[in-house]
């Protein structure tokens, strides 16, 4: 296993190898190919946080926890609410700053904020060749040139080892408020959360917690306590319409971390996917697959499932536009396939930062 401390180290290690390079970080995504494992735990420590200018620069192997714990004690957060796959993969370790931003991860604020390729001002990375390449700014006004940022984030280290990376932090509100309407089925349940979010009331999480044939909707808003409290009111009367019993939940946070983290599938067995599709598609996903279990995220935008082993969910979806991926099981390629017009950029950049193909190699077709 090679576990370089600095960047120039890491630049060694990718040029000098003969074959197939594995990129590990904190393993808790359960992402694997074959090959020499390259651990970037090495690569650890904050270099620079500026409360004031709400950045923070990180070498891609700091752990998660330890920069969550830094931006608290400014009352400072990671807005993206990246996801904690442990529980729902049955592994351990920490999640690292450099695979969530390689796996482009987010949580239930995305519909608000965006992901994580939205906070990242600036990356170093090392490509295929062992180059050190550099692209944005440790501060928003200096981000110019080509986005390489948005590449990298997403492309799961097959086009080059992260090693440090600019974040953009927000404050962390000084209220928040969920309601929940009891009681709605599926149809019902993305209409309420259509509504709430085509309100000027500023909506940062929208779920579906189905139930048998009803769950619970719940609706996040934050920020300045009285407006959040004008926001609650006024959103309770905006989803009377749609019946069920509505109550109100404060500070929140242990129940969109279970939403985040899909907690209603820990333990249990299956396979578990993630589809994205249109909000409006949600229930007709769930209708299609007829899983174990499913939930709705982003108002119905992102349906979780849990089905039988080997079940074949993009076949019962070919109707119905949107990507699937097998985050838990085997049987299938864990990605959606490419159309042929993607598969052919995706080669072309590929070949542009790793001609040699030794990074990550597969992963995207496995």
């Amino acid at each position: 296993m090679m576990t370089p401390t600095s960047e120039q180290e890491l630049s060694e290690c990718v040029s000098q190898a003969k074959g197939p390079i594995a990129i590990k970080g904190g393993g808790t995504r359960g992402v694997g190919v074959d090959g020499d494992v390259l651990n970037t735990n090495g690569l650890k420590g904050i270099d620079l946080y500026e409360p004031g200018a709400l950045t923070v620069v990180v070498k891609a192997g700091t752990e998660l926890s330890e920069i969550e714990t830094t931006l608290a004690g400014e009352r400072q957060r990671l807005a993206f609410e990246p996801m904690d796959y442990r529980g729902l993969l049955g592994l351990e370790g920490e999640p690292t700053i450099g695979g969530i931003v390689a796996g482009n991860i987010s949580g239930p604020r995305r519909i608000q904020v965006g992901a994580a390729r939205d906070f990242t001002l600036g990356v170093r990375f090392v490509d295929g060749q062992g180059t050190i390449v550099k692209n944005g700014g440790r501060v928003m006004k200096n981000v110019t040139g080509y986005d390489l940022v948005k590449l990298m984030s997403g492309s799961w280290g097959t086009l080059g080892v992260l090693s440090e990376l600019s974040l953009k932090v927000l404050p962390m509100p000084e209220a928040d408020a969920t309601l929940c309407v009891h009681g709605l089925e599926m149809n019902d349940a993305v209409g309420a959360m259509a509504a709430a979010l085509g309100s000027p009331f500023d909506v940062s999480g929208a779920a579906h917690l189905p139930n048998g044939d009803t769950g619970v909707t719940m609706i996040r808003v934050e920020g300045f306590t009285d407006s959040v409290s004008y926001r609650t009111a006024q959103l309770r009367e905006a989803l009377a319409k749609f019946g069920g019993e509505i109550t109100v939940i404060e500070n929140a946070d242990d129940a969109w971390a279970a939403v985040r983290d899909v907690e209603n599938f820990h333990g249990k067995d299956g396979d578990v996917w993630r589809i994205s599709v249109k909000p409006s598609d949600g229930p007709a996903v769930v209708a299609a697959i007829d899983p174990l279990e499913a939930q709705f995220d982003w108002a119905g935008g992102l349906v979780w499932v849990r089905t039988e082993q080997g079940s074949d969910v993009r076949a019962k979806l070919s109707g119905i536009s949107g990507h699937a991926t097998l985050v838990r099981g085997t049987g299938q390629p864990r990605f959606q396939p490419e159309t042929a017009g993607v598969a052919a950029l995706s080669a072309g950049l590929r070949q542009r930062f790793d001609p040699r193909g030794i990074l990550n190699a597969g992963l995207m077709n496995a």
